[in-house]
């Protein structure tokens, strides 16, 4: 994409995300995109140009919350609309929690003209994670869980875990999440399964690495 082509869709997403989120889930995404900074100015990988994955993150962070607080009857046409109510037996319906990301990550491809798969799947799983992340898609799935505007009981424990490594901080990330929801009466039959399996998967990888 040429220069003139990359500032003309960032200023067009940037005055859609003034235009169409409420000043609290712009100041979150102003943090999300702190964190993400200083996260990949810690973890990027060597292999990576740095201004291509700066772009990247840019990308999927000012995506990823662009359906959060649209209201659920809207949500849920918008899933039937794109036929993702449901996909391998993740239910989004009803669930807008789950489905904001799904919507952001299909409207992106969509509407947007984004074909980047590492940045599609950053916005999918954003909330849930999954197994096998890449590192983009730990950078802002953690950046989403510990940017500054944050305040939830393990957050200090979360930041403690992602200055030691990207892993150590997603690991610690889940575990807050299905013991927060554990506690409020959701037994693990009701936790997206993609989180489950990438609990699995962290603690798989913590043991292998000792």
């Amino acid at each position: 994409m040429r220069e003139s082509d990359k500032k003309e869709f960032f200023d067009r997403l940037e005055r859609y995300i003034r235009e169409n989120l409420s000043e609290k889930r712009q100041r979150h995404t102003d943090g999300v995109m702190k964190a993400a900074e200083a996260l990949t100015q810690r973890y990027i990988p060597e292999d990576q140009d740095p201004e291509e994955f700066h772009e990247k993150v840019k990308t999927a962070v000012l995506f990823h919350d662009i359906y959060r607080g649209v209201p659920v009857d809207e949500i849920n046409r918008k899933l039937d609309e794109f036929g993702i109510a449901s996909i391998g037996g993740h239910v989004y319906r009803d669930d807008p929690s789950l489905a904001h990301g799904k919507l952001a990550a299909v409207t992106m491809v969509t509407e947007w003209g984004v074909t980047d798969r590492d940045i599609i799947n950053a916005v999918s799983f954003h909330t849930t994670g999954r197994a096998h992340m890449s590192t983009l898609e730990k950078i802002v799935f953690l950046a989403d869980a510990i940017e500054e505007n944050r305040d939830y009981p393990g957050l200090d424990e979360i930041r403690k875990a992602a200055r030691e490594s990207l892993d150590k901080g997603c690991l610690a990330s889940l575990r807050n999440t299905v013991s927060f929801l554990e506690c409020n009466g959701r037994g693990r039959e009701g936790i997206d399964r993609d989180t489950l399996e990438a609990i699995e998967y962290f603690e798989g990888e913590e043991k292998r690495i000792g």
